[in-house]
């Protein structure tokens, strides 16, 4: 069974700003299994950066899909399922304009 490890609904990132890592606490240390990130930016311009334990499974990527209307797809909104060995997960958001992004997001882990 999924944890959402992170989240946010118009997380908003104002013009060229790289955000703090959205996955914190406790939830940030993962051991064995399978991580999911799901976006959804309100324009086009946002970027994404994934690591676990380092490694880096998405290196500042666009996201590409956006829309200002309608509602985050958990099935067509994937950004990366991955199985993982394991280690500390940071998750940011960069924003390539000269306006602010709102984005919605979840990450998802399944214990293996």
């Amino acid at each position: 069974m999924a944890i959402v490890i992170g989240s946010d609904i118009t997380l908003s990132t104002a013009a060229y700003i790289k955000t703090a890592n959205l996955i914190t606490g406790r939830h940030q240390f993962l051991g064995k299994g399978r991580l999911v990130v799901i976006g959804y930016p309100s324009a086009v311009g946002m970027n994404v950066s994934l690591s676990v334990g380092g490694v880096p499974l998405v290196d500042d990527a666009k996201i590409g899909w956006f829309g200002s209307t309608g509602s985050m797809n958990t099935k067509e909104h994937v950004i990366i399922d991955q199985v993982i060995a394991g280690g500390t997960a940071e998750l940011y958001l960069r924003n390539t304009t000269n306006g602010a992004l709102t984005t919605d997001y979840v990450v998802y882990f399944t214990p293996m």
